[in-house]
């Protein structure tokens, strides 16, 4: 019997899960969760399938159709995520998946098919599906159990800043709700000239990933200054949604923030971090090298209607430069109500 893919159904949901978390190339953003929450915090049509095979999960691809009128039109895997694409016990199940994107893709009249590869997808044919790999790196790191340890791997200079954090008396909590995070995150990005996501979206991620995620929030005194979201994946955390007050890096919040959740991490048992995407030539991508980490290339392939051409949604396109310089002088209250509806088109 060959491979047959089919639509997930929420009966076979916790299988997909099981599949995932057995395959090594696999990511958090693989999870079956995700399809609620891209489609209840964004109101975007989701399309996960699964590879069959003698009844058994050979592969399963999470897709998401992001369709809007300022961003066009595309199908993604995975969209708000920085990994995704097919996974596959073989290269028959991962063709069958690639194939059956293919199709959905001409089915909807989609231009654009992304997948958004951790790892090199060699199986896909480079005329076919052209890669960039110009433009995101990720961070990841392997630490220890033992804080003294971690903390010297950290070069020099950012170690000072961690150690200032300390000396501070900054310290950390971890908060259940996201009200306290979404109100210091929305500052950070209207800051760096970004529209932010809904309060309505993180409260959805701490619902549906109730049990992999947690919200390390550093507190000055009494009052809180940076704070991120934090998701956690069979050994690793991947600290995701996170900012400081403009006040948070005279103060080294920020430094002091992500020290903590590798701390609260390694006493977990944890032992990777993964400091996630940035763009090259980005202050994120400096601060991350600052930390110690390599950064990795992406392997983001995409599949192009006749005409189409790889999209470019981005802020270091100089077209957006005029919109970022006006979204840092929103006042706060304007910048958060205008921010949803943009930034679901920018999956």
């Amino acid at each position: 019997m060959g491979t047959a893919v089919r639509p997930l159904d929420a009966a076979q949901a916790p299988a997909w899960d099981e599949f995932v978390r057995a395959q090594p190339e696999a990511t958090f953003f693989h999870l079956s969760a995700w399809r609620h929450v891209i489609e209840r915090g964004f109101g975007h049509h989701t399309h996960y399938v699964l590879a069959e095979r003698d009844g058994t999960i050979a592969g399963i691809l999470p897709l998401a159709q992001v369709k809007t009128r300022l961003f066009g039109n595309a199908l993604v895997s995975v969209p708000f995520c920085v990994y995704g694409g097919p996974l596959a016990t073989d290269a028959e199940a991962a063709a069958a998946l690639a194939a059956h994107a293919a199709g959905l893709m001409r089915q909807l009249d989609v231009p654009v098919l992304e997948f958004r590869g951790r790892e090199p997808l060699p199986w896909l044919d480079e005329t076919e599906w052209p890669a960039r790999s110009d433009l995101y790196v990720t961070f990841r790191k392997k630490f220890t159990g033992d804080d003294a340890a971690n903390l010297k791997a950290i070069p020099r200079k950012q170690r000072a800043m961690v150690r200032k954090g300390i000396d501070r008396g900054l310290v950390s909590v971890v908060d259940t709700d996201p009200d306290r995070l979404f109100r210091i995150y929305a500052e950070s990005v209207r800051n760096l000239g970004t529209p932010v996501f809904s309060r309505h979206y993180f409260r959805l991620l701490v619902e549906l990933f109730s049990d992999a995620i947690d919200i390390v929030t550093v507190l000055d005194g009494d009052e809180a200054i940076a704070s991120v979201l934090n998701f956690y994946f069979r050994d690793e955390v991947l600290p995701y949604y996170g900012g400081g007050r403009a006040l948070a890096r005279e103060r080294y919040g920020n430094d002091f923030m992500y020290w903590e959740v590798m701390r609260r991490a390694a006493a977990r048992g944890l032992r990777l971090f993964d400091f996630g995407r940035s763009k090259l030539g980005t202050g994120a991508y400096a601060f991350k090298k600052n930390w110690g980490f390599t950064p990795a290339p992406l392997h983001y392939r995409f599949h192009l209607a006749p005409g189409a051409e790889i999209p470019d949604l981005n802020p270091l396109n100089p077209k957006y430069r005029l919109f970022i310089a006006a979204w840092k002088r929103l006042p706060l209250p304007i910048a958060n109500a205008l921010g949803p509806p943009i930034v679901r088109g920018l999956g």
